[in-house]
């Protein structure tokens, strides 16, 4: 099948569609640094494209959540399909 990546890509675009539907609990690392206490040590990180995967200017948190996903699936859909071309062989 030469067209997985569309597959691959409407899977994406499915899955952002449920991401706020996402537990609100803290992931595996960030659970394990409050249990052992650890976790006030964190630094910030030096910049973020969308902070906390929500999209800024949009007030509704569900629609903010998906729009920072779609933006996050194209940029890695560009990169990706980008470098293929790049490696692409010559036939």
């Amino acid at each position: 099948m030469k067209r997985w990546w569309l597959i691959g890509l409407i899977i994406a675009i499915f899955l952002v569609m449920l991401s706020p539907l996402a537990s609100a609990s803290p992931d595996g690392l960030e659970r394990v640094a409050q249990n052992e206490g650890f976790a006030e040590l964190a630094e910030d990180a030096p910049f973020s494209v969308i902070a906390d995967y929500l999209f800024p200017g949009i007030d509704n948190p569900a629609l903010a959540t998906i729009l920072a996903g779609l933006v996050g699936v194209a940029a890695v859909f560009g990169a990706s399909y980008a470098l293929s071309l790049m490696f692409k062989k010559k036939a």
